[in-house]
């Protein structure tokens, strides 16, 4: 049986939720440039894939906070940039996506990207395993790359 959200920190992420997409951070001080703009943006990518957000939460945290989060939970004994869990299999979508800033900081520097552009391509693959889409395979991380390159694409098509 799926984990229901909430199962993976202090905070019921549902209790405090009053859009079909929210942002918070755990463990670290961050806040979001642009919530609102995130949000569409985040709708758009999913409409795209023929999906809608019933209820996503985006938790920001740090590098010791996903570390544990990706023993406990995956036993990877590895530093990640995103863990995602999926709650729903269905068009509307519902889970949970835990990002690492310490890590979107590290990979913008060593891949020569801005952080905001990063941290798109990081929330885009989440919201991306979130729609089924898999990185096992050389051919999996290929098209979840591309789809991630679509997401991103969108931001600037968006009206400010």
């Amino acid at each position: 049986m799926p984990a229901s959200i909430g199962d993976h920190g202090e905070i019921d992420w549902n209790e405090e939720a009053d859009y079909p997409v929210n942002f918070f951070s755990e463990d670290i001080e961050f806040e979001l440039p642009d919530e609102a703009r995130t949000r569409a943006w985040i709708i758009q990518a999913l409409a795209q894939e023929g999906k809608s957000p019933a209820a996503i939460n985006y938790i920001f945290t740090s590098d010791a906070y996903l570390h544990r989060m990706n023993v406990e939970y995956l036993d990877h004994d590895t530093l990640t940039d995103v863990i995602t869990f999926p709650y729903s299999e269905s068009d509307e979508i519902e889970g949970d996506v835990f990002i690492s800033i310490d890590r979107i900081r590290d990979n913008a520097l060593q891949f020569g990207a801005a952080f905001d552009v990063e941290l798109r391509r990081v929330m885009a693959h989440g919201a991306l395993h979130l729609c089924g889409y898999l990185d096992k395979t050389p051919e999996d991380k290929q098209r979840m790359s591309a789809k991630e390159d679509e997401a991103i694409r969108l931001w600037p098509e968006m009206s400010d």
